[in-house]
């Protein structure tokens, strides 16, 4: 498995570690919509899969947070809900191993800092961290926090408008249906 190609240079050698440890099969696969990386475990085997479109930093902390379930698999089994308190203070302890190698720009690492006090599920939650490390993607798309109020959007070949942010969420009105759905504030879209 060639993950070296896909995450900063100076962190392959803690990744090596885990994978040889726990035996994970690892792949960098096409790009899905509603997860970043995934995690089982069936035939006595760990498979992670990571998508291939995330910038090295990203992919990392993907690799990452997958990584940490595969260790809360082995030391409690099925016996916990994937992203309990167990998991994160595993995923806390594995991203602390980069925090000393120069691994991330500043950026990042203030901000994955702040993340680790309390990770959730996905880094897609925090809006903050998700908008640092987009800065280091290769192609750069607008979000809708980006936009104003009654701007006009196109997402997955639907057009809407950007109405009022709820909570956590953006609530936007798609203009094909008149139907209101909510987004959430990192989502990539085209302007119109």
């Amino acid at each position: 498995m060639d993950f070296q190609n896909y995450i900063p240079p100076r962190a392959s050698p803690h990744i090596t570690k885990w994978i040889s440890e726990l035996d994970i099969d690892i792949r960098f696969v096409n790009a899905r919509k509603t997860k970043l990386g995934d995690y089982r475990f069936r035939n006595n085997q760990h498979f992670i899969t990571v998508n291939n479109n995330l910038n090295k930093y990203a992919s990392l902390i993907t690799l990452t947070h997958e990584i940490a379930h595969a260790f809360t698999f082995v030391e409690f089994g099925k016996t916990i809900k994937p992203h309990a308190m167990q998991w994160k203070e595993i995923f806390k302890k594995l991203m602390l191993n980069f925090f000393d190698y120069n691994i991330f720009p500043d950026d990042i690492l203030s901000a994955l800092s702040r993340y680790l006090i309390n990770p959730s599920a996905s880094t897609t939650n925090d809006e903050f961290l998700s908008l640092i490390l987009r800065k280091y993607d290769s192609e750069i798309f607008l979000t809708i926090s980006e936009i104003n109020d009654g701007d006009n959007f196109t997402y997955s070949g639907e057009k809407y408008m950007k109405c009022q942010k709820i909570r956590k969420r953006i609530k936007c009105l798609n203009l094909n249906n008149n139907r209101y759905y909510l987004f959430n504030p990192i989502a990539q879209i085209k302007i119109n």
